[in-house]
């Protein structure tokens, strides 16, 4: 119940979402569709379409799946010339073999692979890559690193930071899910990325993370006077725009 509530919480934040979350690096997308028999990706639980542009601007054709009427309808406004379809990784309303590529953006955790290991399966082609990514900040950095203890984990959780995401993340291929039979071995690997925020921007990216969203009012209000105060008491971040230190990682695997 409580990962549905997650799970199910960004449609109330779409215009929000759509707003303050980063794109991905192109160098990252670039990775993930190298070994692709082609461009015709899946963006697969795509939300307000933040991967979509940057598959766009790749040059691949892309397709783009959302449960959320929300978020895709924030993704239909912002892209409109993207196929976009309301649609679940658990049930992909696309035909057997019908894509090169998917991809997932900050998304891939919340899928039931027991179930939609098989249906991604189905929709690749031969060779076919399965690629998930996520955007991390580089807690490397002092500033980061502090503000990651000050926002705590339902702002900046294990897969959201360096340090943590590749141990948060390498097990999403494992054999209980069916997919080591229809897949290669996972690869990951991270890229520089970064994202111009000020203080009151960072704070309200941080806000559509979704355990901040079903936190309670008073909580999620303290949580961000907390970071908002952090963040003017750094000389890094407390005067106007500075960027956000990230990496874009990938975890990527082929179909057999």
């Amino acid at each position: 119940m409580a990962e549905q509530l997650l799970r199910s919480s960004f449609g109330a934040a779409a215009a929000a979402y759509a707003e303050h979350r980063p794109d991905y690096a192109q160098a990252a997308v670039r990775w993930a569709l190298e070994p692709a028999p082609g461009l015709r990706v899946l963006d697969l639980g795509a939300g307000t379409g933040k991967l979509s542009a940057t598959l766009v601007a790749v040059g691949a054709d892309v397709v783009a799946v959302e449960p959320d009427a929300a978020m895709l309808a924030e993704l239909r406004r912002a892209l409109p010339a993207v196929r976009a379809l309301p649609g679940s990784a658990e049930a992909i309303p696309l035909p057997d073999a019908s894509v090169d590529a998917v991809l997932a953006g900050n998304a891939l955790h919340w899928f039931d692979m027991t179930v939609a290991g098989a249906e991604i399966a189905r929709v690749l082609a031969p060779g076919g890559v399965l690629a998930g990514l996520w955007n991390i900040m580089d807690d490397r950095v002092d500033w980061v690193a502090g503000l990651e203890r000050v926002s705590g984990s339902a702002a900046i959780g294990p897969r959201d930071t360096l340090s943590s995401w590749r141990a948060a993340t390498a097990d999403m291929l494992v054999a209980r899910t069916g997919l080591i039979a229809r897949f290669g071995s996972a690869e990951q690997v991270e890229f520089p990325h970064g994202q111009r925020r000020t203080a009151d921007s960072l704070a309200a990216t941080l806000a559509t993370r979704a355990g901040m969203l079903v936190m309670p009012d008073g909580e999620r209000v303290a949580t961000l006077d907390r970071v908002r105060a952090f963040l003017g008491s750094r000389p890094e971040t407390a005067q106007g725009e500075f960027t956000v230190p990230m990496l874009t990682g990938v975890l990527r695997a082929r179909r057999r």
